[in-house]
């Protein structure tokens, strides 16, 4: 029997709300829960790291974000992009836990099913960096002229 296009969506729109819950569960405290770019995110605040994001000086810094796409659902990690032995724990562990190989560009993973979510690994992933972590390798990649200047 075929899956109805309308219960696909619903089956996505509950990973989708299941994901975001692993995350808010698994990320370490002092990152921000709110909407960047219209998409639920966790985030740097203003508050915590006053000089903002380089390329949007009066944005939050990006951490994390996830979206229920039209043929996907994904997870922009932008600790993934930034640091090398994170990409790599992913990529050795991914395959190990889910017994696949990742769907995944820079620093977005996709999931063209709801039932390829590993969950619990997508937490584990959340856990690896606390804030102060994610703010040191920022400033050392993508910042250092302007944070010379300040």
């Amino acid at each position: 029997m075929a899956i109805s296009d309308d219960a696909l969506m619903n089956e996505k729109e509950i990973a989708f709300q299941q994901l975001q819950e692993v995350i808010t569960r698994c990320i370490p405290a002092g990152f921000t829960f709110g909407e960047l770019y219209k998409m639920p995110s966790w985030y740097i605040s203003l508050k915590d790291y006053p000089q903002g994001y380089h390329c949007k000086k009066n944005e939050p810094l990006p951490f994390l974000s996830v979206a229920n796409q039209k043929s996907h659902i994904a997870i922009y990690h932008m600790g993934l992009y930034a640091d090398e032995v994170l990409y790599n724990w992913f990529i050795e562990n991914y395959e190990k836990k889910t017994g696949k190989k990742p769907d995944i560009g820079k620093s977005c993973i996709r999931f063209k099913k709801p039932s390829d979510i590993p969950f619990d690994f997508i937490g584990e992933l959340a856990s690896q960096m606390k804030p102060a972590g994610w703010i040191a390798i920022y400033e050392s990649k993508y910042a250092p002229e302007r944070l010379k200047k300040d």
